[in-house]
């Protein structure tokens, strides 16, 4: 409370669309827009090799790592390989053989030193988000260092996928800087760090709109290394109950599902056995529409066009 007994203000938006949604439709009348983003990391998290002076510990199999801190640790950097030599290829396979559309989070270096997997993103018509130049936190980082950070990765993308990359999403959170720097480098469309929606939505940054096409950490494989998943076929159902659940709710209003998936993580069989199940029941089922990142923020910014905050204060 405030000195006067009132609420104090804040920056952060707890209401959003509440029960007032956008009644529109996505493309061919669905109800639900479907998106798989595949997290494409390796070669561009910690490392010794880069400087960082120690190795990569989040998002591998073990919760401990067991190599002291400053040493090279080559367990970790294996199963990092992992998701470059054979996890990305396993998914690419899977996905193409069901002509199905997919978003890469890329990191630009990640791209830059695996140029097989670059050229099979350019080939395959995926659309591509920056995920930073390398896989390290932008909240850690000084504005400098991020403003550079954010046009070294576009120009890199670009670069390397032959088409310059619409969106941005950092590791795990932006930071209070981010999404000004992103409407000050000018090649960005929108971004995606946010986790607070199931649809797109506008915001307003250095007075102009800005699109912000939300993500999700609760469908994300990466669960399977926090305690969320055992089994491939468990995941299969969480993410079926999941979709059943948005395709119902979505003839009300629209809906968006986003499904995070990492070549390291998901790659594996067992795991990827549990995706199976789901592409399955997508394909089984009537009245979603499975898109790219990029399609489904250039229909929102067609259906609902944004409002500036002094169109709102007078409506």
């Amino acid at each position: 409370m405030d000195g006067a007994g009132g609420t104090a203000p804040s920056m952060r938006d707890f209401v959003g669309y509440a029960d007032r949604p956008p009644s529109i439709r996505w493309p061919g009348g669905a109800g639900l827009a479907v998106n798989f983003v595949l997290n494409y990391e390796e070669g561009a998290e910690y490392s010794l090799d880069d400087g960082d002076g120690r190795s990569e510990t989040a998002l591998i199999e073990i919760a401990q790592p067991r190599v002291p801190v400053g040493e090279r640790d080559l367990a970790s950097e294996s199963m990092y390989e992992y998701g470059s030599r054979v996890g990305f290829w396993r998914l690419h396979r899977m996905f193409r053989e069901r002509d199905l559309p997919l978003t890469v989070f890329a990191a630009a270096l990640a791209l830059e030193r695996n140029p097989q997997v670059a050229a099979a993103v350019r080939e395959s018509g995926w659309d591509v988000v920056c995920h930073g130049r390398r896989w390290i936190e932008h909240y850690l980082i000084d504005e400098a260092a991020e403003r550079r950070d954010i046009a070294e990765a576009f120009e890199s993308v670009a670069r390397t996928t032959g088409r310059p990359p619409e969106g941005w999403y950092c590791r795990y959170s932006r930071s209070p800087r981010t999404r000004r720097l992103l409407v000050e480098h000018g090649g960005f469309r929108y971004d995606s760090d946010a986790y607070n929606d199931e649809i797109p939505y506008w915001t307003e940054v250095s007075g102009q709109p800005h699109l912000v096409v939300p993500y999700s950490l609760v469908t994300n494989d990466a669960k399977f290394l926090q305690g969320g998943w055992v089994t491939g076929r468990d995941y299969g159902e969480f993410l079926i109950e999941s979709f059943d659940t948005l395709l119902a709710d979505s003839r009300e209003a629209p809906r968006m599902m986003s499904v995070g998936l990492h070549p390291r993580v998901v790659g594996h069989p067992g795991r990827a056995s549990g995706l199976t199940l789901f592409l399955d029941h997508v394909a089984r089922s009537q009245g979603a529409w499975v898109a790219r990142r990029g399609e489904i923020a250039a229909h929102w910014r067609a259906a609902v066009p944004p409002v500036r905050t002094a169109e709102r204060a007078a409506s």
